[in-house]
Parts: C-alpha cells; structure tokens; sequence
C-alpha cells in the first residue's frame, strides 16, 4: 500500500488551535477534506490546505499515473513544537514571560481500496 507523506514543522500556529481543525478533516477523501478546509475560518486552515496540497503534489511527483481522487487523509499529527520565549512589558520596568506556540504537522495520504 502507498503512503505519501508532507511534514510542517514550526508553524507559528498554537498546537491546541490546530488540532481541532485537524480533527475535523481526518480520515476524509482529499476532495472532501480541500473543500472543508477551503471554507472553514480558521487561521490553522490555510495552513494545512497548503500542506495537504503538497501531499498531493508530492503523490503526483512519486506516481505519474496516480489518480488523485482516488486519496484520502489517512493520517494527521499535530506536534507541539519549540516555543518562542517573548515577553510583554509591565509596570515598574518588569516584565511578564509570553510563550509563542509552534506546531509540528505530519500528514500521510494513502489510497483507498
């Protein structure tokens, strides 16, 4: 069975946030996962869009005779990634530690039987 992989890492994009849009397109067909993810208002959205077309690009660059309807989002990891470490200034010259969450994002597309 075929696998065709895509990894994102270090995505300036809060893990938790990207894992509810994550959810909502797993184990769905790539047409049906582009659409939602298309009309969906999630910042996470746009981003894993553009990876799950690379996906597919990458699919399409290993197989010349693929059939891309024919692929679904067999799996979708999102992994906390190393944080920004900011800080925001407070009164009397302190200041307060910011964490700028970064994701890991692993997608594998298989086809369907």
């Amino acid at each position: 069975m075929s696998e065709y992989k895509a990894m994102l890492r270090f995505a300036r994009i809060s893990p938790q946030k990207t894992r509810l849009v994550a959810n909502t397109v797993r184990g769905k067909d790539i047409n049906q996962t582009v659409a939602t993810l298309t009309f969906l208002n999630k910042k996470p959205a746009k981003v894993l869009l553009k990876l799950i077309n690379s996906a597919v690009a990458n699919a399409t660059d290993i197989d010349d005779g693929i059939d891309v309807d024919s692929l679904y989002l067999k799996e979708i990891q999102v992994d906390e990634g190393k944080p920004w470490k900011r800080g925001l200034a407070r009164a009397r010259g302190r200041m307060t530690p910011l964490l700028k969450r970064t994701s890991h994002v692993r997608v594998v597309l298989a086809i369907k039987n």
